[in-house]
């Protein structure tokens, strides 16, 4: 592994660790965190319909975007479930770049805008 690559991963390993940490700091039971820690990966469903669509379906739900205004919603509107729900899949996205999964090609789930993953990727071995 590069370094540059190592530093990255350890980046989105602090972003997780911080929104696990916020996450604790909204006092929403741990319960709802175990219940959707690895909801977005049901976007994966989305491959049954092929590469095209299982892409857009995974890198919708593995975008930061969604759930920022989310936790910023959460936070205006001083609704601490809204948020939670909104850390937890912040963490999950900051696991899955930690662990070197990319957002998705059209070309293929293996193929990641961090590179290739699996058996003949380079980016997580198996």
């Amino acid at each position: 592994m590069r370094p540059v690559d190592l530093m990255v991963r350890l980046e989105w390993a602090a972003v997780a660790v911080v929104a696990i940490i916020f996450y604790k700091m909204t006092g929403v039971s741990w319960w709802l965190f175990a219940l959707l820690i690895l909801a977005p990966d049901l976007s994966m469903l989305g491959y049954l319909a092929g590469p095209r669509v299982g892409a857009f379906a995974y890198n919708a739900l593995h975008i930061l975007i969604a759930p920022l205004v989310l936790a910023l919603a959460g936070v205006l509107f001083a609704a601490p479930t809204t948020t939670a729900v909104a850390l937890i899949w912040i963490a999950h996205i900051a696991i899955d770049r930690a662990l070197g999964y990319g957002l998705k090609l059209s070309t293929g789930f293996q193929d990641t805008h961090l590179g290739r993953i699996g058996r003949d990727g380079d980016r997580v071995s198996s």
